[in-house]
């Protein structure tokens, strides 16, 4: 996995979803939840995508894998453009999704070892019944489940057994890439850790490649290579953990960090904290140029008029702002 780690297994470039809503008298106007989005993932990466709640990370990850249709942009997996349907089904048989909700996520009217073996169906990846349920209680030892779970129903277990299946549903095609969407943010702080931590092994065993969507941001520090910050729709900054927690550049960025809880008896940390004015523009009229201007405390004329690019400041450092050097 070494020798291909420097490959990009997937690539995005100016990814764009929108959704048309309904103004009244037969008008509508879209909604930009995603707005020229680029990023690649290296084999055997991890990309961590952070930001406030409605940002869009969770739209990146579903338009990624097509759950929704792209409404402009490219999409390129292990050097080829996704074009056509046969593709986009090629695709998903290397391509899966771990939802944020365990308790939503399972069909409560199937046995655990139909949940699991449903991809299996539906790509026709066995011959036989024996196999299909072979295959099965290998996915569930992988992710730490007994085989007489198998012929039980989603709402006996508890939430973190629950994204255990998730999990195991979604390795059942043998995937090389994994979105993992908040897959921790419904279960208890103890529970957390043990997903995480096997998330890390299973990446390890299978060379699995994830984009880790969460606002947890101690969380991504931890599984990230590298982190995407988003900001209404758009990525702002991009770079390692080391780049993005110690020396970000953004103002957004330095602020989203600055709002991190920190044990500090002595209460330093709240003399440290950037609060931002404001609220968060909709995505439905998201102000012209930078977006973050109406609530950067550095702002000016040229941030109003004109909409900054993603630019590479240092190696492997991207940031979307003007005046970035100044600030």
């Amino acid at each position: 996995m070494s020798e291909n780690r420097n490959q990009p297994l997937i690539e995005v470039k100016d990814l764009k979803e929108y959704f048309d809503i309904n103004m009244g008298m037969f008008k509508t106007k879209p909604l930009k939840a995603v707005d020229g989005v680029s990023f690649s993932i290296n084999k055997g990466e991890t990309l961590g995508l952070v930001g406030e709640s409605g940002c869009g990370k969770t739209t990146v990850g579903r338009t990624l894998l097509h759950l929704y249709k792209p409404t402009g942009g490219e999409i390129w997996y292990n050097g080829k453009k996704l074009e056509t349907p046969a593709d986009i089904k090629e695709f998903r048989k290397k391509a899966t999704m771990v939802f944020q909700d365990p308790y939503s996520s399972l069909n409560p009217r199937m046995t655990v070892s139909d949940i699991i073996g449903e991809p299996l169906d539906v790509h026709k990846l066995y011959k036989t019944k024996e196999e299909r349920m072979e295959r099965i209680l290998e996915l569930m030892d992988h992710v730490g489940l007994n085989s007489e779970h198998a012929s039980r129903y989603a709402h006996e277990f508890s939430g973190g057994q629950r994204q255990r299946i998730g999990i195991a549903r979604a390795l059942a095609v043998n995937p090389d890439f994994i979105v993992c969407d908040e897959p921790v943010s419904a279960l208890d702080v103890s529970i957390q850790a043990q997903v995480i931590n096997m998330l890390i092994r299973l990446q390890k065993e299978m060379g699995l490649t994830y984009l880790f969507i969460s606002h947890d941001l101690s969380m991504v520090k931890h599984i990230s290579d590298k982190i995407a910050v988003m900001y209404l729709g758009s990525i702002v900054e991009l770079g390692t953990p080391d780049v993005i927690y110690n020396r970000p550049m953004h103002p957004y960025s330095k602020a989203l960090l600055s709002a991190i809880p920190v044990a500090d008896p002595d209460g330093n940390w709240a003399k440290k904290r950037i609060p931002l004015t404001g609220e968060v523009p909709s995505p439905v009229d998201a102000p012209a140029g930078c977006k973050f201007w109406k609530r950067c405390p550095y702002a000016k004329e040229t941030c109003k008029e004109q909409r900054p690019a993603l630019r590479e400041l240092e190696t492997g450092h991207f940031v979307a702002c003007h005046f970035t050097e100044e600030l």
